[in-house]
């Protein structure tokens, strides 16, 4: 009867599989056989990587960054004359090591991504090799409170927009935007505040207000791709000639990736509020631009100080029942949702 390979496991002692940059990554690779088998090592290798890749085969643009590239024998020996034998039955093999401090976050995009993993590979004497992996999420957290403290004040952008020449229908828009701080974390709420008033004699179609993400890609130095989503939309209606309105909206933040992705020098990512105001009319929208930073961890307020781990009841809070997938998701449900009406 052939020898048989009933299972070949790679099971961390962390079950959800998250991370944090500086912990320790330990669990076993198990092993179960049916037969007595022969086995000149078994390899193991945790890979950490970032990846770009632009264009088809032949005119591909490709960079790479390795994060962690560590390897290590936990059956047999270089200088071992013969196999080992393992008998029928399970085996358990141990590992451990410290992930290093400063790795950036898991991420997957369209043109690049950064993730880890573990492989392991058992080699029988005959040659035949069996493999598995298995992906671990890391997070390089971001504290607002160790951020700039401007961060945490409220800010605002304005704009005086003429439309077209005043005697033959044109004239001026005003529009004053605020957000209620800089910094926030998946899980809250951004309060948009703003004044729109119309002194000209072309009617606005609509405003509207969008949280978006932009990732850059870069290869050899240079970015080589952009992406633009809308993670997070709201729209108001038109506005009249001489008339006027007023925002007190909030966009969601979902689940993300922080600012920046701290350590990765290949992907870059920024978010910003746009407030867009389209005239109805061959005029161009006006498009006023907030920059924020999104992190890991949310500002306290002065009374939980003594309390560093103190998080408000709106906040994505870390959970340690929630299972992270094996394998990386592509795509981003929201993404797909229909702009509300404020």
């Amino acid at each position: 009867m052939p020898r048989k390979l009933l299972k070949f496991l790679i099971i961390f002692d962390n079950t959800s599989l998250l991370y944090f940059p500086g912990q320790f990554l330990s669990g076993r690779v198990l092993i179960e056989l049916q037969d007595e088998t022969p086995a000149l090592g078994l390899h193991f290798h945790v890979v950490g990587e970032g990846v770009v890749r632009n264009g088809r085969r032949q005119e591909r643009t490709y960079d790479k960054e390795n994060y962690i590239d560590f390897r290590m024998r936990l059956l047999g020996d270089v200088d071992q004359g013969g196999p080992a034998i393992l008998s029928p039955g399970i085996h358990s093999f141990p590992f451990k090591l410290g992930l290093p401090h400063g790795l950036p976050s898991t991420f997957l995009g369209r043109y690049g991504w950064i993730q880890f993993y573990c492989k392991a590979a058992l080699r029988e004497n005959n040659g035949v090799i069996h493999k598995n992996h298995q992906v671990f999420i890391v997070m390089n957290p971001i504290d607002l409170n160790l951020e700039k403290p401007i961060l945490a004040q409220p800010f605002t952008c304005e704009v005086d927009h003429k439309l077209g020449v005043v005697c033959v229908g044109g004239g001026q828009i005003k529009c004053r935007v605020s957000l209620d701080r800089g910094g926030y974390v998946p899980g809250e709420n951004i309060l948009v505040t703003a004044f729109i008033s119309n002194h000209s004699n072309v009617t606005v179609k609509r405003t509207k207000a969008s949280l978006t993400e932009t990732i850059e890609y870069l290869a050899r130095g240079k970015v080589v791709q952009t992406e633009k989503r809308e993670l997070a939309v709201l729209v108001r209606g038109k506005i009249r000639p001489g008339g006027k309105d007023e925002w007190h909206n909030e966009l969601y933040v979902p689940p993300l990736p922080p600012t920046n992705l701290q350590g990765c020098h290949l992907i870059k990512t920024s978010y910003d509020v746009f407030f867009v105001i389209e005239p109805k009319s061959l005029e161009k929208e006006i498009k006023l631009q907030l920059p924020i930073v999104l992190a890991t961890y949310p500002f306290r307020n002065s009374g939980d100080s003594a309390n560093p781990n103190t998080w408000p009841e709106s906040v994505l809070k870390p959970d340690t029942h929630t299972h992270y997938p094996s394998t990386l998701p592509i795509f981003r449900p929201w993404l797909n949702e229909k702009p509300s009406e404020a």
